[in-house]
Parts: structure tokens; sequence; C-alpha cells
């Protein structure tokens, strides 16, 4: 069960978070509304950052605003060596992301509507290709791009109210960022056809049924997020990263070539004194202190 200090997901506001954090939020320089948050948790939790999407006026939607200031902060944990494992979270009442800002669309020309969706497909491989282990916390709506940035990321959990769905071809588009390429390769070619051909909307339990989470929480899936993320914690951070490349790019290729590509990640890991630090805490019954060097 999750420490008292962290409040449900479904009732938070910026302002409410009871969190130990090194606060880091990002916003425009013409001050705009900080629709996309992110925090360092300290104390025991210290490794995990959180990225909080809260834009409720438009339910999460991805506009450019929004945008803008998720991919700055990607960049800033990207090269942050502290960050050990990254969470995903909304702080929007039955939210998690609604997708495309549909409103702000319509005022794009077709030029602009294809730059736009190329930013999401780039934005959505940077959380992809953060070196950390990403879990999204699915609490309420996680639709079109907002299911498509859920499915860039490691680990998914859903919550109670969540609602997860590709609904584009009702709109007479196709999922723009990666939804066609991301799901197929989770759940199977055919399962992802039957979604996005109908643009079925599943509930927690049909998500978990078909391989697109991993959990499906009676409660809050922030909290499922964050104990996880704690389980993380204590694993040698190199050890971790070199695994995510390995699995990354292992399922890409044959096994024959994802082999050698374990080897070369294996070799990362053997110089570190990480490495030297878990025999040695082996050997002396206690547990190890990882620096990640």
């Amino acid at each position: 069960m999750i420490a008292p200090r962290f409040v449900r997901a479904a009732s938070l506001a910026p302002t409410a978070l009871r969190v130990n954090v090194k606060r880091s939020l990002f916003s425009s320089s013409t001050g705009a509304t900080v629709e996309c948050a992110f925090e360092r948790l300290s104390g025991p939790d210290e490794g995990i950052a959180v990225i909080t999407f809260n834009r409720p006026q438009a339910r999460n939607a991805l506009g450019r605003t929004f945008m803008a200031q998720f991919r700055r902060g990607l960049a800033d944990l990207r090269f942050d060596e502290s960050v050990r494992v990254v969470v995903l979270r909304s702080a929007v009442d039955r939210v998690f992301c609604a997708g495309a800002d549909l409103k702000e669309r319509a005022t794009m020309n077709p030029t602009e509507v294809s730059a736009f969706v190329y930013g999401l497909r780039a934005a959505f491989s940077e959380v992809e290709t953060l070196p950390v282990p990403t879990i999204a916390a699915i609490d309420g709506a996680a639709l079109g791009g907002g299911l498509e940035v859920a499915l860039a990321t490691d680990i998914r959990v859903a919550g109670a109210g969540a609602k997860l769905g590709l609904p584009e071809t009702k709109l007479a588009i196709i999922p723009g960022a990666g939804g066609t390429q991301r799901l197929p390769r989770l759940i199977g070619a055919s399962k992802a056809k039957e979604l996005i051909f109908t643009g079925r909307v599943l509930d927690a339990k049909a998500a978990l049924d078909v391989g697109l989470v991993n959990h499906a929480v009676e409660g809050v899936a922030y909290e499922k997020a964050i104990e996880i993320a704690r389980e993380i914690l204590p694993a040698g951070p190199v050890a971790t990263r070199m695994a995510k490349l390995a699995i990354d790019k292992g399922v890409q290729v044959d096994v024959t070539s994802g082999m050698a590509i374990e080897q070369a990640c294996y070799a990362q890991i053997i110089p570190t004194e990480d490495r030297l630090e878990g025999l040695r805490a082996f050997k002396e019954k206690r547990a190890p202190v990882y620096k990640g060097k």
C-alpha cells in the first residue's frame, strides 16, 4: 500500500501534492500556465520522477503549450543521471489524456497539422527512448494520442475508471503518433486491427485481458505505479538501463542478433563499480548501495 503522503490522483490539484519533491516545473517564457509538471521525489523515493498532466479545461488535450512543456521536461530528464524511474500521471479528474486538442487542430492548415502530428510522433518516441523505466498511471480516459503516449511507456497501470482506445477512424483519420505501430507490437496485429477499425474503447479489465496494460487495479493507478517504481529503485541503475536497451533493441531483430545486443549491453556493465558492489553485498549479506557508476 502506498504511503499516506501520496494523495488520490482523482482529487489531486497542483497545490495539493503532499510529497517530498525537488520541484522542477516547466512553462513558457511568456509565463504560460504549467500544463505539464515535472517533479523529482526525495527522501526514500529519491530517483523517482513524476510527470503530471494538468490541463483540466481541455481534459489534458495535447495542445501546443502542453507539448512544448512536455518535450522540454523530457529533454531535462533524459540527461539526469539521478533519475531511475519515471511515472506519468494526471491531476485531472476522470481523465489521463483525451488525445489531440481538436479545437486547436481545427484552426490549423494542412501543413500545420502535418507538422504538429510529426511533433507528437517525435515526442512519444522521446518517451519510449528514455533510458530509464517508464510507467503510465492511467486514471481515467486515455484516448487517441492519450493512449499513444501510454503505449510509449514500458509499463501501464489502469485504474478503476480507466477508458482506453484509439477512436481516430471515427473521425476519418488514423492514429498518427505511433498507435498503428506500437499497439500491434504489444497485443498482436489482429487484435490491434480490430480495436483501431472499430474505435472500441476498453475499460481496465478488458484492457488487461487483451494485454494492453500490465495491471488493472480497483483503486487508483498512480498508487500501483509508485509501488512498482519503488520496487525498481533498489536495482542497479546501470543494469536497469542496459536491460531496457537490450530488450527494446532485441525485440526488433531476430534472436541471434538479439543475443549480440544482449552481449554488448552486458559488456557495458562488467567494468562498473555497481557490479562489484553487488558482489560484495551478496558476500557480506547486506543490502547493496548502488551509485550508478
